[in-house]
């Protein structure tokens, strides 16, 4: 689909009408710490919250609710004649609807999918109401903190993966000759989020969504990082005495598998991901 890129001084009507048509039929992906901040306004804990309201271990918000007109459902948090119940606690991608972020190059552009202004279709009437700029609109949303958390969780992506490359490039499973394990990543650089998640398993689904911190921060950056050095711990402890080239070929996939599922709950292009790390491999001497 065509996108429209935006700046943050791009004008449009984006004074919300709250008619929660926006609250159906909707993929909205979580990253840990929405997962806790949605938690924290339910008054719940994280593992409560996530295996009653999400699925594929907690990187998709579960849409149940009552049908639209159109058939679509609502999302579990929304509540008919009221809105969202959560709403203090809503995710980034609530926060930046009908906008969405891409970020390339180190660098966040804001943009909306189409050549028309997605809210026009059932929200007419927001040409009625006061225009905002981009930044204005993502100020008044108080996106900032969910914003540093999507990128704070993106390097801790990246830190799973660094693994993944290690265990094969510089343990001599490369160099011996493996093309299995490149092989692998494709296979779950393609898998739908439900066999992903079951190739994970739930012992590091917990681990990857639902961080056993007690010390909880509201800012996101101490969160994501404390989160991962928990992952790394845990990284440490299973794998850090492998024998065997099967034994660091299971570890490799299974932390690339945990790196691209986070990477769905982030929002990101898991398939262009995993391809674009696989040549990273073959340029340093992997085979496929």
């Amino acid at each position: 689909m065509n996108t429209t890129k935006l700046s943050t001084k791009s004008i449009l009507p984006l004074t919300c009408s709250r008619s929660g048509s926006c609250c159906f039929g909707k993929a909205v992906m979580l990253n840990p710490w929405e997962l806790l901040s949605f938690s924290k306004e339910k008054k719940i804990t994280a593992k409560e919250f996530r295996n009653l309201y999400c699925e594929f271990g907690g990187i998709r918000l579960i849409f149940n609710g009552k049908a639209d007109k159109k058939g679509q459902k609502a999302c579990s948090q929304y509540v008919d004649n009221f809105g969202c119940s959560v709403h203090l606690g809503r995710p980034l991608a609530c926060r930046l609807y009908p906008l969405g972020r891409q970020i390339q190059f180190d660098k966040a552009h804001y943009i909306y999918e189409g050549k028309q202004f997605p809210c026009l279709t059932d929200c007419a009437e927001v040409l009625d109401l006061p225009q905002l700029s981009v930044g204005e609109y993502l100020k008044g949303q108080k996106a900032e903190p969910f914003e540093i958390a999507q990128d704070e969780y993106l390097k801790v992506m990246q830190s799973i993966a660094d693994i993944g490359f290690e265990l094969l490039l510089d343990t001599g499973l490369a160099a011996s000759g493996d093309t299995k394990t490149l092989a692998a990543w494709r296979t779950i650089g393609n898998e739908k989020p439900e066999v992903l998640a079951q190739r994970i398993g739930s012992e590091w689904l917990d681990y990857l969504m639902i961080p056993q911190i007690t010390d909880e921060s509201n800012d996101p950056v101490t969160f994501a990082q404390k989160h991962n050095d928990l992952l790394l711990d845990k990284i440490q402890e299973q794998f850090g005495g492998l024998e065997t080239f099967q034994e660091v070929h299971e570890a490799s996939v299974l932390l690339i598998a945990v790196a691209l599922h986070l990477s769905r709950g982030l929002g990101a292009d898991t398939k262009g991901i995993a391809e674009h790390w696989i040549e990273t491999a073959k340029s340093h001497g992997a085979k496929e």
